[in-house]
């Protein structure tokens, strides 16, 4: 009898083990804030990627990334598909029998922060596709959908003016703010996919440009820089992760967007935070700041950086998209085509009046408790996001902000 209770037992311990394997698979009903937190770590994994290969400044629109990698998901298969999902942490978001549940989430996400129209996030979708190929109609149809993607026809082989169309394509799609985002291409190149974001957020309370004043920024214990150093004291969100030894502040723009800085205290090495840094804690960061009168001491900043992620997706297990095994034939039914290069440029420009932007363990936080000052003269981490979903719309790093 005990024999037959502990087989039993066994039975019963290994369904329950089964059963939350698979429960862990997918989630039950992804949402869009399902998706805003699953983007939030890609892009985190992306920043540790790039950040492993340099100590300088980084800038990158997570959302302008995933975007382009949720409408080329609609034309790959098999082992293709499979990597992507993994590489962007869509897993759990994806249904077998709902193969278009990933690229409709994305379209409600972007209806979402755009609904009533006041926010300034101006997102577009351009397929360049070679006038030799012909693509399969369904694809066409979900790319028009889903991303009311522009399909535009290239003649590849001339490549002069193939680069003139698509860089005029992208400067005008970003206000002028991203220029000259390819400067050759390869004559066999048959399809390339762009996504644009261009963002203009005016703070909620501008900084007073006549308390703007030049000081010390301390790249590291060796370096200092002097730069424009913005003043404001007023009412903010503040808090201070203990665990990490960093001070946390929102300085909100207009229109439910908000940018999120997190400052290493002295002594601290950015370094440091880099592994620390997931969705779970941004959203610890958040629930956590308290309105506080601060003295707020900002940079001037403007970033321009451009990403090879052909180059940098393979670290997080994208590979096969890049190679001759690649599965496209939901795209074009040949199965001999492959992504020779996915391309990212993100431009920002923070001053007095805001930011304009463009792309192509339990942790103990707690408040202040007296009016602090929050003086980034140092390395620091920024987000901006849409509040109501989270959605990270730009994360970067500044380590010198007379590097443009």
């Amino acid at each position: 009898m005990d024999h037959l209770f502990r087989m039993n037992w066994l039975f019963y311990l290994t369904f329950l083990c089964c059963f939350a394997s698979v429960f862990q698979d997918t989630l039950p009903n992804p949402n869009i804030t399902d998706l805003s937190h699953k983007n939030m770590d890609f892009a985190v994994n992306l920043y540790r990627r790039i950040s492993s290969y340099h100590d300088k400044n980084i800038f990158f629109s997570p959302l302008s990334i995933s975007t382009s990698f949720a409408a080329l998901l609609m034309a790959t298969g098999g082992v293709t598909r499979d990597e992507i999902l993994n590489g962007l942490n869509w897993q759990q978001l994806d249904r077998a029998n709902e193969p278009e549940i990933i690229p409709q989430l994305f379209h409600l996400l972007y209806k979402n922060i755009t609904q009533n129209g006041s926010l300034s996030l101006d997102q577009d979708m351009a397929m360049f596709v070679s006038d030799k190929l012909s693509m399969e109609k369904t694809f066409e149809e979900q790319m028009e959908k889903y991303f009311e993607a522009d399909i535009k026809a290239v003649d590849f082989s001339d490549m002069r003016q193939s680069v003139a169309y698509i860089n005029n394509y992208i400067k005008d799609k970003t206000n002028d703010r991203v220029q000259d985002m390819i400067s050759s291409l390869d004559a066999g190149t048959q399809l390339m996919i762009l996504n644009t974001i261009f963002f203009r957020g005016n703070w909620k309370s501008p900084f007073n440009p006549n308390f703007t004043k030049t000081e010390a920024f301390y790249i590291d214990n060796y370096h200092m820089v002097n730069v424009q150093m913005m003043y404001k004291e007023a009412r903010f969100f503040m808090g201070h992760d203990q665990a990490l030894r960093v001070k946390v502040l929102k300085i909100p723009y207009e229109h439910d967007v908000s940018l999120l800085i997190v400052l290493p205290n002295e002594g601290v090495d950015y370094t440091a935070i880099d592994d620390e840094i997931n969705a779970d804690r941004f959203q610890e960061w958040l629930q956590s700041l308290r309105p506080l009168k601060v003295e707020v001491h900002l940079p001037k900043f403007k970033l321009e950086q451009s990403y090879e992620l052909h180059n940098l997706l393979p670290n997080l297990g994208v590979n096969i998209l890049f190679t001759d095994s690649a599965n496209l034939t939901k795209l074009h039914k040949d199965q001999d085509m492959k992504v020779s290069e996915v391309l990212h440029k993100a431009v920002i420009d923070v001053d007095e009046t805001g930011t304009t932007a463009a792309a192509a363990t339990t942790i103990g936080i707690i408040p202040y408790s007296l009016p602090p000052s929050f003086i980034a003269n140092r390395p620091f981490f920024f987000f901006i996001y849409h509040e109501d979903t989270n959605t990270l719309l730009f994360m970067g790093r500044l380590i010198d902000p007379t590097k443009v």
